[in-house]
């Protein structure tokens, strides 16, 4: 945001210091003391040439920057009154740096904001009254001028600034919250469906196995809270979560997906059998490989939850369709249906099956997953995909 503006005052100084000189020239015989002047606009012409490329950037000027370059222009606005005549000043004459001292009050104002623009403009202001020795009409309406709009840059350069900060903030927290999102689903697919199934099991083995299943139910109760109330924390700073990105980001995190198209058919015949029908296009459906492998994983979720919701008889379909614009995967069962604010209250629960592993999914990708059940009729599950899409977009 910031980088125009100092190249905007980089070419200010150097455009004003032609001014300046083309006055002097202009103006060489009338001066009292035309050796003094001379001697004044050489410095400044040094000064700018070892020192232009300072206001290239807000590292290179410096707050000692800013103060050497208001004294020289103050210093000039003052050695007019010694090296110009009286008459020349009171018929209003443009000082020796004119309105290159401008530049200096700016270079306060990008840096500092509005508070160090008040304090450069003041003192160019004050040097200015002290020149012509009193109020004139055009001298306040410069000083006012310059005051005016050296405090409007200010301002609206921190007005700037905090919207940058701002925005950055945000852009963390979105990463962090992406990324818990997608362990949460790596963790729903694998981990809480190993431990619900050791639940099960040792409770019909009995024993020692019991015992297991009981610890395992137990971790997976705790799993899920966590799962659930880590998704974006209350309290935590933006610092923090974007501490908790970058760590995310370099432990546990899955290998990704090789780049290039990837056929959509194969990722999704494996999952027909017995209970499970499938049907596609006889051609290959292509996507990129990262949007391809996390479909799949939705259709995956869909179908885990036939099985573990829709009892041991019910049967499931897939359907794969190629449109123009986006790959359509339906999966429908024959099962009891999901009832009324079910979904809701398993999300409060903790189950994220629906809201992470499926709908997650398809919003990263930039898609949607509808759900249509009726009590009594089966569930219906449509996840579509637009193409081009992939991971994070």
């Amino acid at each position: 945001m910031e980088l125009p503006l100092w190249r905007a005052l980089t070419g200010y100084r150097i455009l004003t210091l032609g001014y300046a000189l083309a006055l002097f020239f202009l103006n060489y015989r009338e001066y009292a003391h035309p050796p003094g002047a001379a001697l004044y606009m050489g410095a400044l012409t040094l000064w700018m040439l070892l020192t232009w490329n300072r206001v290239t950037s807000p590292e290179r000027c410096t707050k000692r920057f800013l103060v050497a370059d208001l004294a020289v222009a103050l210093g000039g606005i003052l050695l007019t009154s010694v090296v110009d005549s009286a008459e020349r000043i009171d018929g209003g004459a443009a000082t020796l740096p004119s309105i290159w001292a401008g530049g200096a009050v700016l270079g306060c104002a990008i840096k500092g904001g509005w508070r160090w623009a008040i304090v450069g403009s003041t003192l160019v202001a004050a040097a200015n009254l002290a020149e012509r020795g009193g109020p004139a009409r055009d001298t306040v309406h410069n000083v006012l001028l310059v005051w005016v709009s050296s405090v409007a840059i200010g301002y609206i350069v921190e007005v700037a600034r905090a919207s940058e900060r701002t925005l950055a903030r945000a852009l963390q927290i979105e990463a962090a919250t992406r990324e818990r999102e997608r362990l949460a689903r790596d963790i729903h697919d694998g981990v809480l469906q190993v431990l619900a199934m050791v639940q099960r099991r040792g409770a019909a083995l009995g024993g020692e196995a019991a015992e297991l299943g009981r610890m395992a139910g137990e971790q997976e109760i705790a799993l899920r809270t966590l799962v659930a109330g880590g998704l974006l924390p209350p309290q935590a700073s933006p610092e923090q979560l974007a501490d908790d990105a970058e760590l995310l980001r370099s432990v546990g995190t899955a290998p990704r997906p090789p780049e290039g198209p990837c056929d959509v058919g194969a990722l999704l015949a494996p999952h027909a059998g017995a209970a499970v029908s499938f049907a596609g296009p006889g051609t290959p459906v292509l996507l990129e490989a990262a949007a391809a492998a996390e479909l799949a994983a939705a259709v995956g979720a869909a179908l885990d939850n036939v099985r573990k919701h829709a009892g041991d008889g019910a049967r499931a379909w897939i359907l794969l369709e190629d449109e123009p614009d986006a790959v359509i995967v339906t999966v429908r069962d024959d099962g009891p249906g999901i009832a009324e604010g079910r979904l809701a209250a398993a999300e409060r629960e903790g189950r994220m099956g629906v809201a992470l592993s499926i709908r997650g999914r398809l919003r990263d990708l930039g898609g949607s997953a509808e759900l249509l059940s009726v009590p009594g009729q089966g569930t219906e599950v449509e996840l579509k995909v637009p193409r081009g899409s992939g991971v994070g977009k």
